[in-house]
């Protein structure tokens, strides 16, 4: 059999390591090549012609989808399997429309990509197994499913501009929505939120809008520098509850920085451990949830993994 060419985009070199690894259990599958970024994805299917590609979403110069859609065109044979963490319904759908074989997510890569590889090789479409069930196309009855989505920000400019997106439509919607942020952020929040045009005082009295320092909340939940889960949901979902019922809408939404301050003191186990139990709980009260982690957080190769463990935790990865 003649050895089948690959390509492997990411932007970490680590998880391009990995997966390396994991073809190469296959002695049909050892040309690999690897980039690093869209636009050199596109630039190596044009020279190379590979048979397989693997994309990921998220990709510098030029995103995965872009990247597809370009590759398509200078290589019309090579078969695209995006490999992403993103599972966001509309992301997700975005790539599928491009006409790729398949759709990977990273949790799902060691005992799913060579099966994936074999169907698009056979001419079949690949949707791995924590997606399986979704419809990727546009119903009028389609279930809405809880969103947990992470962003990573530069500055504070950044994050500021975000949550006060995500809180102010949520309470123009007449959805609730929970903060728990440090004081300094809330404080810039609620004069955004007020110049936006959201009356914060009436949301606050009326309940449907629940603002918490981060530093107060830690200690309610944390036992010997871990999160206690039993804690933990019986304090969020009792501000879920409470807020959900206050509101006209019954979808909740919630975004902290508990975290992130775990992450900033030295205890990288413990904010992992916290994003695990807020997907459970996010799962369980169909919230949509928002964490925020400042790229300061993580250097380099040494916090790879802790990064790679908190994306896997959301359903969407945002970096500005």
């Amino acid at each position: 059999m003649s050895a089948l060419r690959i390509l492997i985009t990411d932007d970490y070199a680590d998880w391009r390591r990995q997966v390396h690894l994991m073809l190469q259990a296959r002695r049909e599958w050892q040309d690999i090549s690897e980039a690093s970024d869209g636009l050199g994805a596109v630039e190596k299917a044009q020279d190379l012609k590979p048979d397989i590609i693997l994309l990921d979403i998220g990709l510098p110069k030029l995103n995965g989808i872009e990247a597809a859609k370009r590759i398509r065109q200078v290589s019309p044979n090579s078969k695209i399997i995006f490999l992403s963490q993103n599972n966001d319904l509309d992301i997700v759908r975005a790539a599928l429309s491009t006409g790729v074989g398949g759709y990977v997510r990273k949790t799902d890569a060691k005992r799913e990509l060579s099966p994936a590889v074999d169907a698009v090789l056979r001419g079949e479409q690949f949707v791995s197994s924590s997606l399986k069930g979704i419809e990727f196309t546009d119903t009028a009855g389609e279930k809405l499913l809880h969103r947990h989505e992470v962003l990573f920000y530069s500055d504070d400019r950044v994050l500021l501009n975000r949550l006060t997106r995500f809180i102010a439509a949520a309470l123009k919607a007449g959805k609730a929505a929970i903060v728990v942020v440090t004081k300094a952020h809330a404080d810039s929040l609620l004069q955004r939120l007020k110049a936006d045009g959201v009356d914060t005082d009436d949301a606050i009295q009326e309940g449907t809008f629940i603002l918490q320092d981060v530093a107060k909340a830690l200690p309610t939940f944390m036992i010997n520098d871990m999160p206690d889960a039993a804690r933990f949901s019986e304090v969020m979902s009792g501000l879920m509850k409470a807020a959900a019922k206050a509101a006209k809408h019954p979808r909740v939404v919630a975004c902290g920085e508990c975290s992130p301050l775990l992450l900033a003191e030295g205890k990288p186990d413990a904010a992992v451990r916290i994003e695990q139990i807020t997907n459970d709980l996010g799962k369980r009260h169909n919230a949509d949830i928002l964490c925020t982690y400042p790229l300061s957080s993580f250097h380099g190769e040494e916090d790879e993994h802790v990064f790679q463990s908190i994306c896997a935790e959301h359903s969407a990865v945002y970096s500005h």
